[in-house]
């Protein structure tokens, strides 16, 4: 289609470090002035569809979706964080005769078509080289190839993944239990193939890794995969608790889009359901089937209150207050003790006992958490963490065995030093793992790329509930709003610094703190207690810029 410029905008309507959607015939364009430069892109975030216009621009040219943590440079498009699967659409600005001028293709600025295709090599892809392997088919590894070939990476690119469909958003599992993987797919298996020049290989079971003839083994060593540089991105196993009927056939565990295929025929209306577990995979579910007319839903939790390790006491006690609101019945401060089979069947769950007291179940979901998949490295010369997680430097690079300079761990295996901190830490975030696959796709492809992201993440709980944050543990919490009403910021506290931020219906409040902590602009508990928001401090601006020392 041929290109159309079209004014849409005065200038003197857009200031230093604003930004605005506008129209363009049909569609809609962001336009953005930084350090005194107006840029157009697409207005949507390619993850979710969230309003850009809406979320928080930075001196140094990022937008951050005011949702979910996905990040652009408004410059170019190009993605600068997860969870953005794809790149926006840049398009021509200029300034005349006091008129903003931008130059489109009009199919582009449509919502429906937002997202910007991978940057092509013009030369093709190269298969004279092994390439990079990448164990595992999540989060970490889609990531990694939109990262290697943003970055213009010409060498094969293998995914080994045990599971039987493309890269998922497996964010939906718990949030909203949907069982068709097409809907799920980030992208087809051709798309990957033509688009991305990936190879994938689903339904293939790892089984051994020989770093010093740099080759992965499948089933056995039934077939040998070579690699020049290998991405270890194998993800989680459920847990389940050490406690009688823990396997019974209706004793389910989440994690694939077959375990919520069982979960969702199982929890049909009339159903009784006992959860063992409150932290964010649990209540995601709770919150999924609570609408579905189930005769009972009770929550086991080792807390006082649910989420209260990450969130604090009056968060869980606000969401817990939600949650029985729609019914839902918690025994928290207390363990499993035993599951007790169905009368007349030695293989179906009937019951939980907890605190001496049997809770009548037609089914039991497990949300305790993952192990990391990592025993197919035992003998590799990599050595285990005592959580069975792999550490690895600032660079994500594997820090034990041979082979160092080509072997990197991310995701849910990868015990990693955290920014600021310095500490080693492994979290089983969606946004860390994706920001991770970038991170190695650009060290690999030529540009080092050290771990420096704040983590974010979000679920569903009645509201959308926001986090951001650096470090564990906190001294203190700072709240403003009523977490019992579902409406509430919270700060958290360590050392005299704020670490972290969650909130509910206050976007975007969540996205800025991530900025802030990143750019170590984040003010003092006091005065946020004295009455500082967030939203006023100036980051977008290039005296902000300067004032940051960027």
């Amino acid at each position: 289609m041929t290109l159309q410029t079209i004014a849409v905008l005065d200038d003197s309507e857009l200031q230093d470090g604003q930004m605005k959607e506008v129209d363009f015939n049909q569609g809609k364009v962001l336009l953005s002035k930084v350090d005194n430069k107006v840029y157009a892109t697409s207005a949507y975030c390619t993850h979710y569809g969230a309003p850009l216009v809406k979320g928080i621009i930075t001196a140094d040219a990022r937008v951050v979706c005011p949702w979910h943590g996905a990040c652009f440079n408004v410059c170019s498009g190009d993605i600068e964080d997860a969870p953005a699967p794809m790149a926006l659409h840049s398009f021509k600005a200029s300034v005349e005769s006091g008129k903003i001028y931008v130059t489109a293709n009009l199919s582009d600025t449509l919502k429906e078509n937002r997202e910007r295709p991978p940057k092509l090599l013009s030369s093709g892809f190269e298969t004279i080289c092994k390439g990079v392997v990448i164990v595992g088919g999540g989060s970490g590894a889609f990531y990694a190839v939109e990262s290697l070939r943003e970055c213009r990476y010409k060498g094969p690119i293998t995914i080994l993944s045990k599971e039987n469909y493309t890269p998922i958003d497996r964010t939906k599992l718990s949030k909203a239990l949907v069982t068709d993987p097409t809907k799920l797919e980030w992208k087809t298996a051709a798309d990957l193939k033509i688009k991305y020049g990936t190879n994938i290989r689903l339904g293939t079971i790892v089984t051994s890794v020989d770093l010093e003839k740099r080759q992965v083994s499948l089933d056995g060593g039934k077939d040998i995969v070579p690699y020049d540089k290998l991405i270890l991105a194998p993800g989680g196993i459920p847990r389940r608790l050490p406690v009688e009927g823990a396997n019974f056939e209706n004793v389910f565990t989440l994690r694939d889009v077959e375990d919520a295929a069982k979960i969702d025929q199982a929890a049909q209306e009339g159903k009784r359901l006992v959860v063992a577990g409150s932290s964010f995979i649990s209540m995601e579910l709770v919150a999924a089937v609570s609408k579905r007319k189930l005769a009972s839903i009770d929550v086991i939790g080792m807390e006082e209150y649910p989420f209260e390790v990450i969130l604090g006491k009056e968060v869980g006690q606000g969401l817990k207050k939600y949650h029985e609101s729609q019914g839902v019945r918690f025994h928290m401060s207390s363990k499993v003790e035993k599951i007790l089979p169905q009368e007349g069947s030695t293989t179906l769950a009937g019951g939980v006992v907890v605190n001496g007291v049997t809770l009548p179940a037609d089914f039991v979901v497990m949300g305790v958490g993952v192990a990391p998949a990592t025993e197919f490295l035992k003998g590799s010369g990599i050595e285990l963490e005592r959580d069975g997680s792999v550490k690895v430097n600032e660079y994500l690079r594997v820090t034990s065995g041979p082979d160092l300079r080509n072997v990197y761990a991310i995701g849910d295996i990868a015990s990693y030093p955290q920014a600021v901190t310095g500490q080693h830490v492994r979290i089983e975030h969606w946004n860390v793992a994706g920001n991770h696959g970038r991170a190695v796709g650009k060290t690999i492809a030529g540009s080092p790329q050290p771990f420096v992201k704040v983590p974010v993440f979000w679920s569903a709980q009645g509201q959308q509930l926001r986090y951001c944050g650096l470090g564990h543990g906190y001294d203190d919490v700072i709240i403003t709003g009523d977490p019992g009403e579902m409406k509430f910021i919270a700060y958290y506290v360590k050392e005299n610094k704020i670490i972290a931020v969650a909130s509910m219906q206050n976007d975007p409040v969540v996205s800025k703190a991530s900025e802030l902590l990143r750019l170590g602009l984040m003010p003092s508990p006091n005065e946020v207690r004295s009455g500082k928001d967030l939203l006023s401090i100036d980051i977008s601006s290039s005296r902000s810029l300067r004032r940051v020392g960027a």
